[in-house]
């Protein structure tokens, strides 16, 4: 099979994303148990949420690029979703972050589409509708994270007996 000037193997393409999906997720490590920067960042309220789900969205969208099937993607937004709308909650959503590693189970499913064939086709028919619910996910993100955020201050100010 002969390969377009300038397109990258599956070897190559899969290798920069799981360097990214590893950075996100499991680049450091303590005894045993590894985490990444998405945990980290999903510290800072709203902005760590946020900018931890465009990564993951970006890597989704590189992958679409490379003939990822729209099953495949679908797949891949449940995944990043689930972390940044889970992730949003403070202290439940912040252990949940250093569990789940949704940048790597998508490359996973990556790796599955590229060394064992599945997940086959092509997410042309999907790009529009991804884009739309990663919009509408990003909105409803933004959302919860300032609502948790506003009930996480007001119980603290009311646990040390603050009165506005």
């Amino acid at each position: 099979m002969s390969q377009q000037p300038g397109a990258q193997n599956p070897d190559t393409r899969l290798k920069t994303v799981l360097r990214i999906a590893k950075l996100m997720d499991e680049q450091f490590a303590v005894g045993g148990f590894r985490f990444g920067l998405d945990p980290l960042l999903n510290l800072i309220p709203i902005v760590g949420d946020i900018s931890g789900y465009f990564i993951s969205i970006g890597l989704i969208l590189t992958m679409m690029q490379y003939g990822a099937s729209g099953k495949l993607v679908t797949k891949m937004i449940i995944n990043a979703s689930l972390d940044a709308l889970v992730g949003a909650v403070p202290v439940l959503g912040w252990f949940f972050d250093f569990a789940y590693k949704a940048n790597m189970k998508n490359v996973k499913l990556l790796t599955e589409h590229y060394t064992e064939g599945k997940h086959k086709g092509s997410a042309k028919s999907v790009i529009l509708p991804v884009l739309l619910v990663t919009g509408i996910i990003l909105v409803l993100l933004i959302f919860i994270s300032v609502k948790f955020l506003l009930w996480f201050i007001a119980w603290g100010d009311k646990a040390i007996g603050v009165k506005m």
